[in-house]
């Protein structure tokens, strides 16, 4: 066995506990440091040079992937100048990307998109998620209001994609 595969494991569980780090602070602060997203770039970047000395990945590939990234950041930049997504959100999306590439990038979103969505319903039915989470018995609107932190949604899909890398 290449010392190659256990640090391609490596790779993938540190991603997974960037992810889960993301998620906590998310929730405790709805914010995520720029350094977690980061992270996940750079653990991506070794991933994919492990990837290429042992053969198992193509310069192509990992090309497509950062176009992948690129193109979720520009959807997210977007998303962010309407106020429907926080900045750390955007990055946090767009690091998780490198990962998905351009072969797991639709689970990705669609994981996100049905953990985002269980997050909200949870609030609108009282749920208090995140430290803006108005106390007490507010109206649905008061909810929506306090805002809802994207990052637990977003790390979903990531252990999605994880899980996926990890068993193919």
């Amino acid at each position: 066995m290449s010392l190659l595969v256990p640090l391609k494991f490596a790779c993938l569980t540190a991603f997974v506990l960037l992810l889960v780090a993301a998620a906590w602070q998310d929730l405790r602060t709805m914010r995520i440091a720029d350094a977690l997203s980061l992270g996940i770039v750079a653990v991506f970047a070794i991933w994919a040079l492990s990837g290429l000395a042992a053969g198992t990945t193509s310069l192509s590939k990992i090309g497509l992937a950062a176009g992948c990234a690129a193109a979720v950041f520009a959807l997210g930049a977007l998303g962010f100048a309407v106020g429907v997504l926080g900045g750390g959100d955007v990055k946090l999306l767009a690091a998780a990307s490198f990962f998905a590439g351009p072969t797991l990038l639709a689970d990705f979103l669609m994981v996100t998109a049905v953990a985002g969505g269980l997050l909200g319903l949870a609030t609108l039915a009282g749920a208090r998620i995140g430290p803006a989470a108005p106390a007490g018995d507010a109206s649905a609107s008061a909810r929506l209001r306090g805002g809802l932190p994207y990052g637990p949604a977003i790390a979903a899909g990531g252990l999605w994609v994880a899980a996926a890398l990890a068993i193919s």
